[in-house]
């Protein structure tokens, strides 16, 4: 792997140690890795990449993209990187964006619509490929907006968790970023020198998510000690509780 930074060994290690402790992997383990272009999605297939070497035991990578249709070819070069990271790869082009802002969705948020299409799809291919892992490159933030997106609109306690069972054990979703901060993330996406694609989606920089961090940034960047509160409140509570099962799903 060559030299590294200290960024670098710290998330790779950050990640490892939450893979172990969440026992995330096994021999024979064939993973899809949602990548959507984005940093998090692409430090995550390329810190897999670096942590496959190190196994004592052999696992698959798959890297799975979702093109939602506002530009066709954005993820063309996308393609060339996951080939040079020596991972397999699918990519599909949907109208599952286009659909999400058209008259056909009137019930739900543009995002909420566009994202159940692209995770009904994630299942079905990771059925279709016989994967046995579903990898999401969600991190700490994603953590912390969750549970707050939770409680505001939903009034309910729930977040995100590392590892969650899928159809009485059929498959795992796991989320090995989880511990990892936003802002380390894109440190990292520039020292690794991931390819990001532009988001053209018409939503994006408006969405309840995005909403609940501006919220909270504006809170800790007055008191650093509110945002290590939550995050390490959090980290306890996901790593002290047991891994969901969702059966029905």
């Amino acid at each position: 792997m060559g030299k590294i930074s200290y960024i670098q060994k710290s998330c790779i290690s950050k990640t490892s140690k939450l893979m172990a402790s969440a026992s995330m992997l096994f021999p024979g383990a064939r993973i899809g890795v949602a990548i959507s272009g984005g940093v998090d999605s692409g430090v995550l297939l390329k810190i897999l990449t670096l942590i496959k070497k190190k196994l004592p035991f052999e696992i698959e990578l798959m890297a799975l993209h979702i093109n939602p249709g506002f530009d066709r070819n954005n993820h063309n070069h996308l393609v060339s990187w996951v080939k040079e990271l020596g991972v397999s790869g699918y990519f599909t082009v949907t109208d599952f964006g286009l659909m999400a802002h058209s008259d056909e969705n009137r019930s739900n948020s543009p995002c909420f619509f566009c994202a159940w299409r692209r995770r009904k799809k994630l299942f079905e291919l990771v059925k279709e490929f016989k994967l046995t892992h579903l990898a999401l490159g969600h991190t700490g933030d994603d953590l912390v907006s969750t549970f707050f997106m939770n409680l505001f609109y939903g009034g309910r306690v729930e977040t995100m968790y590392p590892k969650e069972i899928f159809f009485k054990g059929e498959f795992y979703l796991i989320r090995p970023l989880l511990l990892i901060e936003k802002q380390k993330i894109i440190k990292l996406a520039k020292e690794f020198d991931i390819p990001v694609v532009e988001n053209p989606c018409p939503s994006a920089k408006d969405t309840s998510r995005s909403k609940v961090m501006d919220f909270f940034e504006q809170i800790w960047s007055k008191e650093t000690r509110i945002k290590k509160n939550i995050f390490s409140a959090l980290y306890n509570y996901i790593l002290k509780n047991p891994v969901p099962d969702y059966n029905s799903r």
